[in-house]
This record gives structure tokens, C-alpha cells and sequence, in this order.
């Protein structure tokens, strides 16, 4: 099926990896009213998979919207015309807005994802498994949370899968801060018999910028760590 999705990038800023936290902050302060844009309802966190998500890919701000997140977050790149990180306010004069109904789904071929943000798999019901796990479990385990991820991730779109995924992968461990803590997370490679719009994230704190994938001959891209508040 397609979707609506909107990519904002702002050009002329520069902002560490870290700083998506903020970046998501200041616009859900900025339009307290809409919990599309937080992910929140009052003070209570949405448990749906997030509509606006904010990443920092090789030091530039970006934002997503998909399907009813997309024809907000085009408004906001248009309107924007400054920033404040921690209190720095900072001019946009080069935005880069792009709108587009884009495929999602089953297909018939294995396409090739990376990850260029850290995918924070696990949580603390599998991630004891995971650490007990002998290798070939270890790939086993993560095969069936990614196919997990991208099931709800679909469940979120309205999207039912009705046939079976397979996914090959080629991850390493990595480790990020969440919240200041020390967290396991993955970076690499994976295949998988699905079509997933660029710069969505898998997995954990995705709205934060994490578990954000491209397709893999977008080699272009660096791999970050990041700190996430």
C-alpha cells in the first residue's frame, strides 16, 4: 500500500546526534496541543507507533511525518524559521521539504536495510534470553524481534501482513545511552521480504531518532552512536 510522508531536513544546522531529545522537545512544547508530535496524551506516553519522528543523520536535524503525521510535519518545515536548543536560538534558512505518498509492505524480493542509528532490540523480557543465548540463538532471537518491530510497526500504519517475513541480518552489538544508562543496541545490516520507507526507525525510543534504517546502497551514510537523554 502507500502511505503519506513527509521528510524535513533543515540544512544550515548542525546538531549532535544526542540532541534529537531536544530537537523533538522543543516541538512538542512548541504545539502542545497536538500528542501527534509528542507521542504523548497529557502527561501519559501513546504506546502506537510514533506518526513524527525526529532523527540527527550526519549532524542534520530531520524530521519524518507519516500518514497523519505527514501533512503536520510539511506545515512545520514550511513555517519554521528558528530553533532553540538548550536555550540557543537558531535561524533555519535552508529547508528541504519532501512530500510524496510512498510504498509500504509485503513485496516479493528481499530488500537490503541499514541501520544508522543504533536498534535498541531488546527489553527487559528478552534481553536475560538474549545474554544466555549461544550464538545461533542470539541471530534467532533478533530475527524474530525485528520481524516483531516491523508487525508493529505495520499494525500502527493500518497495514495487515498477511503472508510470512523472513529476514536475514548481520548485526553487531553496540552500546548507547538511554536516559543515561548504559544499553545494549545493534548497528549493521538486514534483508527482509518488506518495503520500509527511508529514515523510519525499528524498535525502541524511535521518535527519539534510534533504530533509524535507509536502504542499504545508501552507502553514503555514516553509522552514529547517540546518547539519548
Amino acid at each position: 500500500m502507500k502511505i503519506d510522508y513527509t521528510l524535513v531536513r533543515f540544512e544550515n544546522i548542525f546538531l549532535q546526534a544526542r540532541q534529537a531529545t531536544k530537537l523533538r522537545g522543543y516541538f512538542a512544547n512548541k504545539f502542545p496541543d497536538e500528542e501527534i508530535i509528542s507521542n504523548h496524551s497529557g502527561d501519559k506516553f501513546v504506546y502506537n507507533y510514533p506518526k513524527v519522528q525526529y532523527k540527527v543523520i550526519d549532524g542534520q536535524p530531520i524530521i519524518c511525518g507519516i500518514c497523519e503525521g505527514s501533512s503536520l510535519i510539511s506545515q512545520i518545515g514550511f513555517n519554521t524559521n528558528e530553533i532553540d536548543i538548550d536555550g540557543e536560538k537558531i535561524n533555519v534558512s535552508q529547508t528541504k521539504i519532501i512530500r510524496k505518498p510512498v510504498e509500504f509492505g509485503v513485496c516479493d524480493n528481499y530488500v537490503e536495510y541499514r541501520f544508522i542509528t543504533p536498534w535498541m532490540a531488546l527489553n527487559q523480557k528478552n534481553i536475560g534470553r538474549y545474554i544466555k543465548a549461544t550464538d545461533f540463538e542470539k541471530e534467532d532471537i533478533l530475527k524474530r524481534i525485528l520481524i516483531g518491530n516491523i508487525l508493529s510497526m505495520s499494525k500502527g500504519f493500518g497495514y495487515k501482513v498477511d503472508c510470512m517475513l523472513h529476514a536475514w541480518l548481520d548485526v553487531e552489538e553496540c552500546h548507547v545511552k538511554f536516559k543515561n544508562i548504559d544499553m545494549k543496541a545493534f548497528k549493521g545490516r538486514f534483508k527482509v521480504n518488506f518495503l520500509i520507507p527511508e529514515y523510519l526507525g525499528l524498535g525502541k525510543a524511535v521518535s527519539r531518532g534510534l533504530g533509524t534504517v535507509v536502504r542499504a546502497e545508501r552507502s553514503n551514510l555514516k553509522s552514529s552512536l547517540v546518547n539519548i537523554g
